[in-house]
């Protein structure tokens, strides 16, 4: 069974800093690319960034400020995100894709006030 869970989000003060995880099982984590997706508040589902077996990619508003790995060994993806703003607030969700196949995780709320 496919799992994805997602942890680390919570409430920061604007320019601080929080670390997203997402813990996966039931597939091969390693062939998967891995994303992080937010949605906030009235809003659609907005990509944030993607990472690949050789490649990283980020939305425009938050390049310089998020960074995404994985571990494979650990089969987890990261989301270390700085500098946070108040518009960085929302539901951050992991997804794993590989082909057709789209798994989702449950989310994890980030607020960002102060």
């Amino acid at each position: 069974q496919v799992q994805l869970v997602e942890s680390g989000g919570g409430l920061v003060q604007p320019g601080g800093s929080l670390t997203l995880s997402c813990a996966a099982s039931g597939f091969t984590f390693s062939t998967y690319a891995m994303s992080w997706y937010r949605q906030a508040p009235g809003k659609g589902r907005e990509l944030v960034a993607t990472i690949t077996t050789n490649s990283r990619t980020y939305a425009e508003s938050v390049k310089g400020r998020f960074t995404i790995s994985r571990a494979n060994a650990k089969n987890t993806v990261y989301l270390q995100m700085n500098s946070l703003k108040p518009e960085d607030t929302a539901v951050y969700y992991c997804q794993a894709r590989w082909g057709i196949a789209t798994h989702w995780g449950q989310g994890t709320q980030v607020t960002v006030s102060s």
